[in-house]
C-alpha cells in the first residue's frame, strides 16, 4: 500500500471470499499485479472461511499488502459486498471495485475502469469489465444487458447497460452514498443486479471493453434451474424471491417480464428437467415470498 497518496484519490478493491482459498491467492495476486497499484488497497472480506483461508494468505497481510476483515459468520455474497463496500466508503475511499474471489484480472484492468471513470467524472452510475471465462471466451454468467429485455451480443464496443454483476464492477463512493448499498438480506443471487439497476435507473452506466478479467467459474453456464442437480435446487428460492425485488422497481413493465419468464421457466421444467415437482415449487415458493419482501436500503455512515 502506498501511504503517500491520499485515501480519496484511491480506489478499494473489495473482494467477498468464502472456501476458496486456492483462488482467492490467485485473486490477490493479480490485484498486485495492476498497473495502477499504486492507488489500489486491496480489502479482502471473508465469510467466515473454514477452509483455512485466513492462514493460507496471512504473509499477504503481515506485510499488509492487504487489508483482512473476517464478517463473523456466513453472510452470502450478498452480505459480504454490502459488508465491504459500506467499509471502503466508511475508510474514506474515493472509489470501490467489486470482484468475485475466482475473479483474476489483467494487469490493466483497473487502470482502464480509472480512466474511463476519469473520462466521465461524475456524469455516469458504474463500470462494469468485459469478463471473460477460463478459456478466454465470453463468460456467460456475466454477460451484461442492455436493458432487461435485452442482453449484450457486442463486446468490442463501449456501451451505456443497465445490469452487471459483482465480478468486476467500479463506482465511486458518492455514488455509493447516495445510492445506498445492496441488500444484504438478498444472501444470493441478484443483488448485483438490483444494485446496478437502482443506480442505472438515474445514471448512465458503461460497459468498459477494454478492463478484462477472467471469471474462473467451474463450468461457463448461467444459473439455471432446469437444469440444475437435485442437491443445489433449493439454492435458487433465493433467486427468485429476490427477483420479484428486482423487478418491482421497473413497476408494470418490470411485472410484466417477471410474469412471462416465470411462466417460460415452468414450461422449460414440464417439458426438459428432471425433479419437475420440487423445481415447479421452488418457483411458487420464492415468488410468493418474494411479493412480501421489502428489504430497506441501508447508507454508509
Amino acid at each position: 500500500m502506498n501511504d503517500n497518496i491520499s485515501i480519496k484519490e484511491k480506489t478499494a478493491a473489495v473482494v467477498v471470499t468464502y472456501n476458496r482459498k486456492d483462488l482467492l491467492v490467485r485473486c490477490i495476486d493479480c490485484l498486485l499485479e495492476q498497473t495502477s497499484k499504486d492507488v489500489l488497497d486491496i480489502l479482502i472480506i471473508d465469510n467466515a472461511s473454514t477452509d483455512g483461508t485466513r492462514e493460507s494468505i496471512n504473509d499477504f497481510i503481515v506485510s499488509e499488502k492487504i487489508l483482512y476483515y473476517n464478517t463473523g459468520k456466513n453472510l452470502g455474497g450478498a452480505g459480504g459486498f454490502s459488508y465491504g463496500i459500506k467499509k471502503a466508503a466508511e475508510m474514506g475511499y474515493g472509489s470501490v471495485w467489486v470482484l468475485d474471489d475466482d475473479t483474476l484480472p489483467t494487469s490493466n484492468a483497473l487502470e482502464e475502469l480509472r480512466r474511463t471513470d476519469q473520462k466521465y467524472g461524475e456524469d455516469y452510475g458504474f463500470l462494469s469489465s468485459k469478463a471473460l471465462w477460463k478459456d478466454d471466451s465470453i463468460c456467460v454468467m456475466n454477460v451484461q444487458k442492455e436493458t432487461k429485455w435485452k442482453r449484450m451480443k457486442d463486446f468490442e464496443n463501449e456501451k451505456t447497460i443497465q445490469y452487471a454483476s459483482f465480478v468486476s464492477l467500479f463506482l465511486r463512493v458518492n455514488t455509493v452514498r447516495k445510492y445506498g448499498l445492496p441488500y444484504k438480506e438478498f444472501f444470493i443471487w441478484g443483488d448485483d443486479w438490483e444494485y446496478t439497476r437502482r443506480i442505472s435507473k438515474v445514471k448512465k452506466s458503461y460497459y468498459v471493453p477494454s478492463s478484462v478479467v477472467n471469471h474462473w467459474c467451474p463450468i461457463n453456464v448461467g444459473a439455471n434451474i432446469i437444469t440444475a442437480p437435485e442437491d443445489r435446487i433449493d439454492r435458487f428460492n433465493y433467486m427468485y424471491r429476490n427477483d420479484v425485488v428486482l423487478y418491482r422497481q421497473d413497476g408494470l413493465d418490470g411485472a410484466f417480464y417477471l410474469w412471462l419468464r416465470n411462466v417460460l421457466h415452468r414450461v422449460r421444467i414440464i417439458l426438459k428437467a428432471d425433479n419437475k415437482k420440487k423445481k415447479l415449487q421452488i418457483i411458487k415458493k420464492g415468488t410468493c415470498e418474494g411479493k412480501n419482501f421489502y428489504p430497506s436500503i441501508e447508507y454508509p455512515d
